[in-house]
């Protein structure tokens, strides 16, 4: 036990701690401990820096813009090549069929989904800071691009006459598919050539920051309403009925009403298809999770249903004996590159804006998520670049835009895929299924690839799980969540997107207009400070009220501050000064018409003559000249006591001040005039006011604004709030005992002319306080 009493009492001696230090304002900090200046580069420096070049240096810029010099070299090929291997021919048969069924929502024909999926990697491959997203179509994107699509090249922009008809749409009316889907290719591949440029563009200017404003609620509310808006633009494949193509602002309405009001023209076929591709695929992906551990490769089931799919309807000749939809035609090999049509950007610069940002946001959240896991670092602003050449080579190829999808990506990561050598291997998958698989995937119903979309997305609906923690965990970030997901659905993804960023920078805004602020106090026999409200046992110094304002201070909040510091001293400095003058004034009169003396020992009334010195406060004011002869005293007025005047003044029960500006990170040109005329106001009522645990770039841009003076000196400013408290009972304690707060009348021998105490020849410093904040704003 001894052994363990010794082992125990270092432990208490660390437990408590001892301080014995002077107490420090600003003023006397900075006069015992220099302030070492900022020194900051001249422009030559910074241009021989900028221009200074050496092997190292190019060799290190070669490898920020060509990431692959920095792992391949170090590439393991004994360890890592048959896991890429193994993990890129398992990546390419998902991508193949996802290329495949994210080509319906772009409404442009499923072969050239094989084209994004194939693309984008070459590039990625060389550029990208990620070792294991897959590049390829994502189905929110895709559906994005597809709305732009549909909006630019409608069905009825195509109508003709019976003689050179190649297909109906939903209110049978003749249309030129050809032409049209011509047409749609061109739209969709400009468009992925300028988001190309944007992200380009974003990467060079080093704005990789962007992506900090779409934070995780307001994705996971966007990414949720896109997982909707995508089942319904399914949903009317999978029944195969025709409807027209809505866009815009309640679209998703209007479409889903179209379709049940046609759901009696339903191919049973193509449902049954598609409901036994979502229930399988389901099914067999809950299992790949449950048993993950177990399984070494997860099950392809999206190849397996779609190979079957594909042997089931041809071999039922399906297309003819049951009238389903198939896909009919793939191109083999490649299309040549074909440059973007410019004249169409001012059409769709808007859409292409948040189509790259989203697409980026997506592509480096799921980066991160695998950089923290396997420990190394992703470049945001490469990626930018990384995606934006991605978006400009694939452009030329007749793609869409790429990204990464998370289901790709989780195949290639859990199939053991190390490096960006997994992605070229799939993407060479993807190669042999353009030039010679092509024609056997015709057969396939369309109905079946529009389930596999559906059933890849149950993760982006599981999001829905989400609110209710986020609710117990912030209610604002809940209602952001909820927001974007409402806003994105009624109004479409791309001003959806809009709005959920407004609405949360809003919030950001509202929070920093109203932040939180309380009354502070100390806990007894320390140098802590917390909130009154909060804890029994803290206790307010006598005389002192400590506020601390959690918020940066600028103009928009500045109202905040006066109205807190109003409910924490409980009264309201203008007014209590204005009701002084005022009592003031009546004392005056009362004195010149000899109800009440005045003497150094206060006023008092004369002998033998009724009190009548407690006039009603709605007395009209008398500025006659009563010529009453008195001599020139000095009166004391304890303003706490009652007055023999009936003025209302409030109680003034502190003597001192504490701002706790802690939390207080800038202030702007309005807080800085604000805070000065704060000082003056207390100033007059004999309230002073100290500043504590500010920062010290809060007294450089204090010394920018001019806001010292004789008066406001930075000998109010102290280290911490303790440091100001011991200040001020240190002050109390060797104070010269002086009276109560006292104002002096002067009352000149047989003088004719008007008492001084009248508002018309005030002094200067002593205006009203809001007629002060008037001039200084006019100024």
């Amino acid at each position: 036990m001894a052994a363990g009493e010794r082992a125990e009492e270092p432990l208490a001696e660390l437990s408590h701690y001892v301080v014995a230090r002077p107490i420090y304002s600003e003023a006397g900090f900075q006069e015992e401990n220099e302030r070492r200046p900022p020194l900051p580069p001249t422009l030559r420096e910074r241009a021989q820096a900028a221009c200074r070049c050496s092997r190292k240096r190019a060799f290190q810029i070669a490898k920020s813009f060509l990431p692959i010099l920095e792992w391949l070299p170090n590439y393991r090929v004994k360890e890592w090549l048959m896991s890429d291997i193994i993990s890129g021919v398992s990546t390419g048969l998902v991508a193949t069929l996802q290329g495949l069924a994210y080509a319906l929502l772009v409404a442009v024909p499923v072969g050239y989904g094989l084209y994004s999926a194939f693309f984008p990697i070459l590039t990625y491959f060389f550029l990208g800071t990620s070792r294991h997203i897959s590049v390829g179509p994502f189905p929110v994107v895709s559906l994005m691009v597809g709305s732009v699509v549909l909006s630019m090249a409608p069905d009825d922009n195509f109508l003709i006459d019976g003689s050179n008809a190649t297909g109906i749409n939903g209110t049978g009316t003749l249309i030129d598919t050809e032409s049209r889907d011509a047409q749609r290719v061109l739209i969709a591949s400009t468009l992925t050539f300028l988001v190309g440029i944007l992200q380009v563009i974003f990467g060079v200017l080093q704005i990789g920051f962007i992506v900090r404003y779409l934070a995780d609620p307001l994705v996971g509310g966007f990414t949720t309403a896109a997982a909707f808006q995508v089942l319904v633009s399914q949903l009317k494949i999978v029944l195969n009925v025709s409807t027209k193509n809505y866009n815009g602002v309640l679209s998703i309405i209007y479409t889903l009403i179209e379709t049940f009001e046609k759901i009696g023209t339903t191919n049973i076929a193509d449902l049954i298809a598609g409901l036994l591709t979502i229930f399988v695929c389901m099914v067999v992906k809950g299992i790949n999770d449950r048993f993950k551990h177990k399984i070494p490769i997860p099950i392809p089931i999206e190849v397996i249903v779609t190979i079957v799919a594909t042997g089931i309807s041809y071999a039922a000749d399906l297309e003819k004996k049951y009238n389903a939809g198939i896909v009919k035609s793939i191109p083999r090999g490649f299309l040549p590159p074909e440059p973007p049509d410019v004249s169409l950007f001012s059409q769709m610069i808007a859409a292409s804006f948040s189509i790259a940002i989203v697409a980026y946001a997506i592509a480096v959240s799921v980066g991160k998520v695998y950089a923290t896991k396997y420990d190394y670092a992703i470049d945001g602003n490469q990626e930018f670049i990384a995606f934006g050449f991605s978006n400009i080579f694939s452009g030329a190829f007749s793609c869409f835009v790429a990204t990464t999808a998370l289901s790709r990506t989780a195949v290639q990561e859990s199939t053991g895929g190390k490096t960006q050598v997994a992605g070229i291997i799939s993407a060479g998958i993807v190669l042999i299924s353009i030039v010679a698989l092509g024609k056997l995937l015709e057969p396939l119903q369309k109905s079946v690839l529009a389930a596999v979309v559906i059933a890849n997305l149950k993760g982006m609906f599981m999001q829905v799980f989400d609110v209710p923690r986020l609710w117990r965990q912030n209610k604002v970030d809940a209602m952001i969540w909820v927001f974007t997901c409402v806003a994105s659905i009624i109004l479409g993804l791309d001003l959806g997107l809009l709005a959920g960023l407004l609405f949360g920078l809003l919030t950001v805004v509202l929070r920093v207009q109203f932040p939180s602020w309380g009354g502070f106090g100390n806990i007894p026999g320390t140098d802590i400070y917390k909130k009154v409200k909060d804890y029994k046992n803290v206790i307010e110094p006598e005389g002192v009220k400590i506020l601390k304002f959690s918020s940066p201070i600028f103009y928009a909040n500045i109202d905040g501050l006066k109205s807190s510091l109003k409910s924490t001293v409980g009264f309201d400095a203008v007014k209590v000064y204005n009701k002084r003058l005022k009592a003031l004034r009546k004392i005056q009169k009362l004195i010149k018409k000899g109800k009440l003396k005045a003497t150094k020992n206060g006023i008092i009334s004369e002998p033998g003559i009724n009190n009548e010195a407690f006039e009603t406060d709605e007395e009209p004011e008398d500025n006659e000249d009563l010529q009453v002869p008195t001599k020139e005293v000095e009166i004391q007025v304890d303003w706490n006591s009652e007055l023999p005047v009936k003025v209302n003044i409030p109680k003034v029960p502190i003597h001192s001040l504490i701002l706790d500006f802690g939390a207080v990170t800038f202030l702007d040109i309005v807080a800085v005039r604000s805070i000065k005329t704060i000082i003056r106001e207390f100033e007059r009522i004999d309230v002073r006011v100290y500043f504590a645990s500010y920062q010290d770039n809060l007294i450089s841009q204090l010394e920018r604004s001019a806001f010292f003076d004789d008066i406001v000196r930075k000998d109010i400013f102290f280290l911490t709030v303790h440091d100001a408290v011991l200040y001020i009972r240190n002050q109390m304690t060797y104070s010269d005992n002086q009276d109560p707060i006292f104002e002096k009348i002067s009352l000149m021998q047989e003088a004719k002319e008007p008492m001084e105490f009248t508002e018309a020849s005030r002094p200067d410093d002593e205006l009203d306080v809001q007629e002060e904040v008037h001039t200084s704003e006019l100024n």
